[in-house]
């Protein structure tokens, strides 16, 4: 009797099965005191046997994806403190966002930021480098500084940009440059092809010492604000009207006979217009060297400087940031959760093509 009776009380508290797109398993409602929990449903294998379903996008005892992970630390990077980042996170995680998860968050993104840091570059397949430097804010001694964060995309052989490198330096200097490019050369990045530079003396001089005689090219658009620099407001409307002439001309030859033309005019007009575009020489020029279908992508850092612009842009209610590293491990941190995609630069499918040998004619 006894038995028909704990028999008819277990058919009773036996959990619901729950019938769902990819199996059936049983579920144990909220009630009495217990916690709502489902057995993951079973799902039905080619050999006629039954397999357990597990998740993809989390991993077995993971409550959150990379990116919900990145987000919290990116939140705490930002400078955010963990009472803040509880509040401002508690509608997306149900209010389960505490200091141990904003430190637990941050280690396995410090983790991963170092492993990023030491990993090797032999396998990378770049022919390109894009090579620029941006400044932030950081709080370094209790007071506000402006600090140069240095950063080098890699073009791969299919198109791809990708992050090599990005480091916090207190400016542009060539042993800073030096820094980074040695650290590349150190983890076995292969020699560039041709390399896409802002003009900064301290990089030239970097790049003469460990890259001598890969192609450079100058972006045209730190050039355009360099003469507009030299002259009075009045005439900027003119320059940018003849510069925008030559850059953008469909040919190479079309190209050189508008530098010519512009140098002729600006030494009358205005002699500091004529000697700052003198000054740049044929790296300025270089992407002529290359098939037209990769000029575009080949005159300018706009890849970085569109990096920095959301970068900054994500960052713009945190005017100063909590420390250099920190501004460094952020930059990195948007790019690796995917939270800022980079596109295949323009002209991809020729860049198995070498640069010809033959610079711009630079005679006036």
């Amino acid at each position: 009797m006894r038995n028909r009776r704990t028999a008819k009380r277990r058919r009773r508290s036996a959990p619901p099965v729950i019938a769902t797109a990819i199996g059936r398993g049983r579920c144990w409602e909220a009630s009495a005191g217990w916690r709502s929990r489902c057995r993951a449903p079973a799902l039905n294998t080619p050999d006629g046997k039954t397999t357990e379903w597990k998740s993809k996008a989390l991993r077995a005892y993971q409550r959150r994806t990379l990116v919900a992970d990145a987000l919290i630390a990116g939140a705490y990077l930002a400078g955010t403190n963990t009472r803040r980042v509880r509040r401002a996170l508690a509608a997306l995680f149900g209010g389960a966002v505490g200091k141990d998860t904003v430190s637990r968050g941050w280690r396995r993104v410090k983790s991963d930021w170092d492993a990023w840091n030491a990993r090797s570059l032999a396998e990378e397949p770049i022919v390109r480098l894009i090579l620029d430097g941006t400044v932030v804010r950081v709080r370094l001694d209790r007071k506000a500084t402006s600090i140069s964060l240095l950063v080098v995309l890699g073009i791969r052989e299919d198109g791809q940009k990708v992050l090599l490198a990005i480091k916090s330096m207190g400016g542009e200097s060539t042993e800073a440059w030096r820094t980074v490019l040695d650290d590349l050369i150190k983890r076995s990045l292969r020699r560039p092809e041709f390399l896409i530079v802002d003009g900064a003396p301290g990089l030239d001089k970097a790049i003469a010492a460990v890259w001598d005689g890969v192609p450079v090219q100058r972006c045209t658009v730190h050039k355009h604000r360099n003469l507009l620099a030299h002259a009075p407001e009045r005439l900027h409307e003119e320059i940018a009207a003849d510069y925008s002439d030559m850059i953008y001309a469909a040919t190479r030859q079309e190209i050189e006979a508008r530098r010519k033309a512009f140098i002729r005019k600006w030494r009358l007009k205005h002699r500091a217009v004529a000697d700052s575009l003198e000054e740049a020489g044929d790296r300025l020029f270089t992407f002529t060297r290359l098939p037209p279908s990769q000029w575009r992508s080949a005159r300018t850092t706009n890849a970085i400087e569109r990096l920095h612009e959301e970068f900054k842009r994500r960052i713009k209610t945190q005017t100063v940031l909590p420390s250099a590293d920190t501004a460094a491990m952020l930059f990195w941190a948007l790019l690796a959760s995917d939270q800022i995609n980079m596109r295949k630069v323009d002209g991809w499918q020729t860049l198995a093509t070498k640069p010809i040998d033959q610079p711009i004619d630079l005679a006036a």
